[in-house]
Order: structure tokens, then sequence, then C-alpha cells
């Protein structure tokens, strides 16, 4: 009998960010293997789709807080060894 992934499973919106990373890296080792079929693997291919729009969304949300934080300008990250000007 072969696997089959939940409607749940696949179509849940990811609770946070490091989740939703964790399920791609998931996803990405069981297509890099190639032992998933055919419908499998346009499925994981799809979910993975929408992990990275959610990623995508939740970083720009971060760097949007940032930006307020720092007075709409975002700086460079120092250097290791740099010291703070």
């Amino acid at each position: 009998m072969s696997k089959k992934l939940t409607a749940d499973a696949t179509t849940a919106a990811p609770v946070s960010f490091e989740e939703a990373m964790a399920e791609l890296a998931q996803l990405v080792a069981q297509m890099e293997a190639g032992q998933l079929p055919l419908e499998a693997s346009v499925a994981a291919y799809a979910r993975g789709s929408e992990l990275v729009k959610f990623c995508a969304a939740q970083l720009e949300k971060v760097e949007s807080q940032v930006k307020v934080l720092e007075g709409d300008m975002l700086k460079p990250f120092a250097e290791a060894g740099e010291a703070e000007q």
C-alpha cells in the first residue's frame, strides 16, 4: 500500500517560518531522493511553492518591521571584527 498525504497536511498553513522551512527542507529531500511517484512529486512541488510564498511573505513582514524600528532605513550588518560607527 502506498503512502498518501492527507489533504489537511498538504494544505494547512504553517504555524511559523521555522516550521515552514523545516517542511520545505523535508520536501526537497524527498524530491531529491527521486523515489516519489509522479503524482506525489507534483503535489510536493505545489506544497513547496506554497511554503516558499509563505516564507517570503514572513520575511517581507519582518523587513518592514525592521524598517520601522530603524527609521525606514535598513542598515547593513557590520562585518565580523568591524566596530560599529
